[in-house]
């Protein structure tokens, strides 16, 4: 053989990969509901031989490469009937498709679907879904369905208790948790005190709960990610749906604008305790106003096939007045543009806003009085991109930026002079603050082979604290509990950087098939955080304020590793079982002197301790996903501490909302189409309280004592809880088979069914020289509730 075919051979030799790759090609597309075009997320697209795989992304599109070749692709999403298209693929292609809801003729055929192998076939781990269906058939207070109470009955998500705002997520702060709404940040997650969520769950299209493993696009927070998608309208046909309850009523209306191309959905909700209270209130009280109301609304417009914008936005408040005036809420808008640039490449662009802020006040200016008022507001944009290289690796890639503009506390006294007889105002306002954060990442989620899937990435995290704000420097502390000494106070100018943080935050998650049935998970990710939640008390209030990092506030970090086998089991895999474990170790976490005053203080920061943190625990999840009998167990052990120089002798002691043992077992069961029963019991150890060390009394008066400065070490008593729903389903179809325009239901629900006086804290009185351990409930009887829920 000479040079020359030796040549040729090597040229041939070096082509073959190209070729091999030249007979590959793209089949892209989005899933939508066929019955009213809303896009679906993590739909599961697969080739008839299991050969080939992927799912749709969080706005309903997917790209798959497939060899030249005939296929059958089935589409397929839980709930609905598995889609099969047998298509030809010569080269690049296009392939939108609609799936249709499932009847029970074709139940069989959903049940078997890939979607019911998720569990242990996914890379992601501690990860939960809920759709709103499964949401809806919880029992909750007063019959409505509440996305935040449902996720709290999820493993490793817990409360401090009844009438607590927000949720912990594995030994994590309420503040710890990136709660989104259509992209947007929600600072406080609740309306009532924490009752009922500010969610409108007619609203919702998907929650998902991300507590570890927490992929590269994802910052801020330490703990978890709650990601809360809007519905977006039906496109094709005017519907509508709401209920009418004993507290408060709510109605959703959506629309096509342009049929299949625009739509819009409108969704509100007015408690009206206080209208129906006010015959009975006494004449002082007759002014009196306590509810709250809600408004979520989106819009969106489909261009043409390549170009989707997005218009949506959430408006809430709470209203407490007598005598006086307090209110608080959020406010989110989001501008959203998805872009194919082409089969390969996807593009979302978000931009928002949002804003928590709380009023109280009584008075005027005249008659004199005073007025605080405080909010959070944020501004960022985030262009996010999908790239799928191959079947074997989708890689995401973006950035995001966030301007951060904090008003903890604006407050006037309004007063007449003595000497002059004059009106006059006291400013005892806290100096505004501003920080900018940004971030870079990229993530690939890889399949190595047939069983074996790894994902990892990396985010690369700056925060500057910005002028125009104020640098405080503070010298030692003389004692424990005493606050630090201000030595001096250096005022910026707009735009000025007073101090910047740098913090690369890896990640990574790893899934090993064992066998057809079950695998094993593992993962990793280090988190931070820039703003803090300043709360002393027990639980969380509306009047809480955020404070950013500063030069003596360090960003918060947090490294978490889990492990865990996943298995499912029975007839069609029905059944699925997970346990979890994880170990959690943080950074930089904020403790408070005995007498720390946050509100209205420039020097609040001299109030504050500094040290670690760590959490560790198991996990345990059982769920049925079919049949009449449907729901799940879960348990949590866990162990959450903090660690600081100042508190309990330097050892570590309880966090305040550790809670060892945590259970939750909800139950669901269709007698028939008609009528259907739901239970859910919780079970979880007492949270912990301080109580004195040393106690004695000096002639009938009773002295305590906390030398050590002890934290949390004492607990209220275990609480348990039994909630009961009966529902009776109208029928949505006359005689004659065709769909009425209006069908309801009729729920009836009972909310701590055997009336337990579950304690919220203890506190101590004086009885005869004596300290007297007092607990206070806040729900401490059955609740009762009837709801009518109607669809048209």
């Amino acid at each position: 053989m000479n040079f020359k075919n030796i040549k040729s051979w090597i040229s041939i030799a070096l082509m073959l990969p190209v070729l091999a790759v030249a007979q590959k090609f793209n089949v892209s597309g989005t899933v939508k509901d066929g019955a009213n075009g809303e896009t679906m997320i993590s739909a599961m697209i697969y080739t008839e031989d299991g050969n080939y795989g992927t799912a749709t992304n969080a706005y309903g599109y997917y790209s798959i490469e497939l060899p030249k070749g005939t296929y059958t692709l089935l589409f397929n999403y839980s709930g609905f009937a598995t889609l099969s298209k047998t298509i030809i693929v010569e080269g690049n292609m296009k392939l939108n498709v609609e799936l249709a809801a499932e009847t029970e003729e074709i139940d069989v055929v959903v049940v078997t679907g890939k979607r019911n192998t998720d569990n242990f076939k996914k890379v992601e781990m501690s990860t939960i879904e809920l759709d709103v269906k499964r949401i809806e058939k919880i029992p909750a207070l007063l019959g409505e369905a509440d996305v935040v109470k449902a996720v709290q009955l999820m493993p490793g998500v817990s409360s401090v208790g009844e009438g607590a705002t927000g949720f912990n997520v594995r030994g994590g702060g309420i503040d710890q948790n990136l709660i989104l709404l259509d992209e947007a940040p929600v600072f406080n997650s609740s309306h009532l005190f924490g009752f009922f969520s500010v969610f409108n769950a007619d609203a919702v299209k998907n929650v998902k709960l991300i507590k570890g493993g927490i992929p590269s696009q994802y910052g801020g927070r330490l703990s978890s990610v709650l990601d809360i998608r809007m519905r977006e309208g039906n496109k094709k046909k005017v519907s509508g749906q709401g209920g009418v309850g004993l507290l408060f009523s709510r109605f959703a209306i959506e629309a096509p604008l342009v049929k299949d191309k625009a739509s819009f959905i409108i969704a509100g909700r007015r408690s009206y305790a206080d209208i129906l209270a006010k015959p009975f209130l006494a004449d002082n009280f007759s002014d009196a106003k306590f509810y709250f109301y809600d408004l979520t609304a989106k819009v969106n417009y489909d261009i043409n096939e390549k170009n989707n914008v997005y218009l949506s936005g959430y408006f809430g408040r709470d209203v407490f007045a007598q005598g006086f005036g307090f209110n608080w809420g959020n406010q989110t808008a989001t501008a959203r543009w998805n872009h194919i640039f082409n089969n390969k490449l996807f593009m979302n662009m978000t931009t928002y806003y949002s804003n928590y802020d709380f009023k109280i006040g009584v008075g005027n200016q005249e008659e004199g009085g005073f007025q605080w008022k405080g909010n959070i507001k944020n501004y960022s944009v985030k262009p996010s991109f999908t790239y799928y290289l191959n079947n074997n690796n989708t890689i995401q890639f973006g950035g995001q930026s966030i301007l951060y503009e904090f008003a903890p506390g604006e407050s006037e006294f309004y007063a007449q002079s003595f000497q002059t007889g004059n009106d006059t105002t006291f400013d005892f306002s806290q100096d505004d603050r501003f920080g900018l954060e940004n971030a870079i990442y990229i993530g690939n989620e890889q399949k190595i082979k047939k069983g074996i899937i790894l994902k990892y990435g990396l985010r690369y995290s700056m925060y500057s604290y910005l002028g125009p704000s104020k640098e405080y420097i503070y010298g030692e502390r003389s004692s424990i509990t005493e606050s630090r000494d201000t030595l001096k106070v250096k005022s910026y100018n707009n735009g000025e950087f007073i101090k910047t943080y740098f913090n690369p935050e890896p990640r990574f998650s790893a899934k090993f098939d064992i066998d057809s049935v079950s695998s094993i998970k593992t993962s990793y990710n280090r988190m931070s955080q820039y703003i803090h939640l300043m709360s002393n008390t027990a639980a969380s209030t509306p009047l809480d304020f955020y404070s950013p990092t500063t030069n003596n506030v360090k960003p918060q970090l947090a490294d978490q590793i889990a492990l865990g086998y996943f298995r499912n089991f029975g007839k069609n895999l029905g059944w699925e079982t997970s346990v979890e474990g994880y170990y959690k170790f943080l950074q930089n976490q904020i403790g408070y002197i005995p007498t720390a005053a946050l509100q209205l203080n420039d020097y609040y920061e001299g109030d504050l301790y500094y040290g670690s943190g760590r959490a560790y625990g198991a996990e345990f999840f059982v769920r049925k996903n079919q049949g009449k009998l449907t729901g799940w167990l879960s348990l949590t052990l866990a162990k959450t501490e903090v660690k600081m120089d100042e508190v309990n002798n330097g050892d570590y002691y309880n966090n305040r909302f550790d809670k060892p043992v945590v259970s939750n077992l909800v139950l669901n069961y269709e007698f028939n189409k008609k009528y259907e029963m739901s239970a859910n019991f919780v079970y979880n150890t007492g949270a912990p309280f301080t109580s004195s060390s040393i106690n004695y009394g000096i002639q009938g008066v009773s002295v305590s004592h906390n030398p050590a400065n002890v934290r949390n070490n004492a607990r209220v008593p275990d609480y348990h809880r039994l909630d009961l729903s009966f529902t009776i389903h109208g029928n949505e179809e006359k005689k004659n088979g065709n769909k009425k325009l209006w069908h309801g239901d009729w729920v009836f629900s009972a909310y701590n069914t055997y009336a337990r006086r579950n304690a919220f804290t203890v506190y101590f009185e004086n009885e005869n020289g004596e300290p007297q351990a007092i607990k206070y409930s806040i729900v401490g009887t059955v609740i009762p509730s009837i709801t009518y829920n109607f669809k048209f």
